[in-house]
């Protein structure tokens, strides 16, 4: 009863205020239903934090897109975490393990009109990156994560080359695991590294400096040879005519009436005889250099060989103190290698990564899908390594998808037994994405998920040839382009917006056009 006189009571208020007041009051309540919407709205909203400890190193971040957030995570839990703004629709961020290949503080864009992107943290060649940038809120990017200004200076210095970025569509956190397929370094392996280093360092040397001298030795011995046919054909050329002028002389003999005419064809005679035996004389000799020449060469090859191998076992040695990265993919039933050299780029722009290790991999029930996680080494144990996994794409649990990869011996014993703190592996239904080349860690994108942000502005300029190297302290190790192999890479996506035509190329992008 009461509420139906409180209506009848403000029925006829209204009708004593009027149209006026009637919009007014409409616009008073409409205010009061809003307002605690976007006061629980603005609540929901991600807030710069720090936690409440003293941070470590770095060793992963995770975007969210769906919370359009991201947490950087040391070896103990989260340590940094800020709200983010990625790419709009149409130019979503794409969803999937990446890693940041290029720092730059002070960014401006070549590609965007020299848009401002202070402290980039570059994860893809072709242009997404973390920046510091505006964020309204929601996402508006054209496919980059942009950051608090603040937050994104302050970071810029705590992060390095290397360092693991996951995009998650959703909400996505490390969690332990254990697992025997998991490293587990062995102490003593570790322990004995320096020592291996420096003596394989040495034998690395003095096979380069042998194979230097065997070239030298090859070279010289080439060159000496490399008059002989002039000198045989001028010799040959000689006894040619010599052989005329004998003929000549055997007739002028037959015919000769006089001493005197016997004793010029005589002269020619021995003229003949003495040119062919230079000739042969001439004949003999060079053989030896010929020989000499095939015996330099060859020794010049087997010196090269040597050196190849102790230097790739110097580097091997090397990179044994380096965190090791691990790819398995369903899609090419292959497991990649990478580790950092931390040698620049011969053309500019990052680090080289080896990427000497290729090799097929058995997967059981490769028919089935494995899904998209992350397993990282946190910390060093008692026993060995913590590990902890992410996973972005669940189609099968973390634990079964690691038991049903089996890696091949010969790679975990190259690889495992000196496995280091923010060591991976990631297992993945997905190729790499031809992102992924000799300057970069892995690239892969999930292909469910709107890759927008792989639409680029096709730049003006004609890309330029990215030169490889084929050598590392030298030696070659097998540098060089390491695009995706894979018959299927990540599908093309052209789209025409205004007067631009947007496309995804199918190679990287060279670094100066974005």
């Amino acid at each position: 009863m009461r509420n139906l006189m409180t209506t009848a009571q403000s029925t006829v208020a209204m009708r004593r205020w009027g149209p006026p007041g009637i919009v007014t009051l409409a616009a008073m309540l409409a205010f009061a239903a809003v307002a605690p919407a976007n006061a629980a709205k603005q609540a929901r909203q991600p807030a710069e934090a720090v936690a409440p400890r003293e941070a470590g190193e770095p060793i992963m971040a995770i975007v969210s897109i769906k919370s359009q957030q991201v947490t950087f995570y040391d070896a103990e839990g989260w340590i940094f975490r800020a709200p983010v703004s990625t790419g709009t629709t149409g130019r979503e961020t794409p969803a999937g393990v990446f890693a940041i290949i290029e720092k730059d503080k002070d960014h401006h864009s070549t590609m965007y009109d020299d848009a401002w992107m202070p402290n980039m943290q570059r994860i893809t060649w072709n242009g997404i990156a973390l920046h510091g940038g505006p964020l309204p809120g929601y996402a508006a990017s054209h496919g980059c994560v942009r950051m608090p200004f603040g937050f994104a200076e302050g970071l810029f210095d705590k992060t390095n080359i290397g360092m693991r970025v996951i995009i998650s569509p959703n909400d996505a956190a490390p969690i332990d695991i254990v697992h025997p397929a998991l490293f587990m370094p062995k102490r003593d392996a570790i322990a004995a590294a320096p020592g291996q280093i420096g003596r394989l360092s040495g034998e690395a040397e003095e096979a380069t400096r042998a194979a230097d001298e065997a070239k030298r030795a090859a070279t010289a011995a080439a060159k000496e040879a490399a008059s002989l046919p002039a000198s045989l054909r001028k010799l040959e050329q000689q006894k040619t005519r010599a052989d005329a002028e004998l003929a000549f002389a055997d007739r002028q003999l037959a015919a000769a009436k006089t001493d005197q005419a016997r004793a010029k064809a005589e002269e020619l005679k021995q003229k003949a005889a003495d040119a062919a035996t230079q000739l042969d004389a001439a004949k003999s000799a060079a053989q030896p250099k010929r020989d000499a020449v095939a015996a330099t060469k060859e020794a010049a090859k087997a010196a090269a060989a040597r050196k190849a191998d102790a230097v790739k076992a110097a580097t091997d040695a090397k990179l044994a103190l380096e965190p090791v990265s691990v790819y398995i993919s369903r899609a090419t039933q292959k497991l990649y290698v990478r580790r950092n050299t931390h040698k620049p780029a011969p053309d500019g722009g990052g680090e080289v990564f080896d990427t000497s290790i290729e090799v097929p991999v058995t997967i059981r029930n490769p028919d089935q899908p494995l899904g998209t996680h992350i397993f990282t080494a946190m910390a060093k144990t008692d026993t060995g390594l913590r590990w902890s996994v992410v996973t972005i794409e669940d189609s099968d649990n973390a634990k079964n998808a690691l038991d049903r990869i089996t890696i091949p011996q010969e790679v975990l014993d190259r690889i495992a037994p000196t496995a280091l703190p923010r060591s991976s592996i990631i297992i993945s239904d997905e190729p790499l994405s031809s992102e992924t080349n000799y300057r970069t860690e892995f690239v892969a994108v999930l292909s469910n998920q709107p890759q927008g942000g792989f639409i680029t502005r096709k730049p003006t300029a004609p890309p330029m040839a990215m030169a490889s190297d084929d050598g590392w302290d030298n030696g070659g190790n097998g540098f060089g382009f390491f695009f995706q192999r894979d018959p299927n890479p990540q599908p093309v996506n052209p789209r025409r917006r205004g007067q631009y035509q947007y496309y995804q190329p199918a190679q990287p992008m060279q670094r100066g056009f974005w």
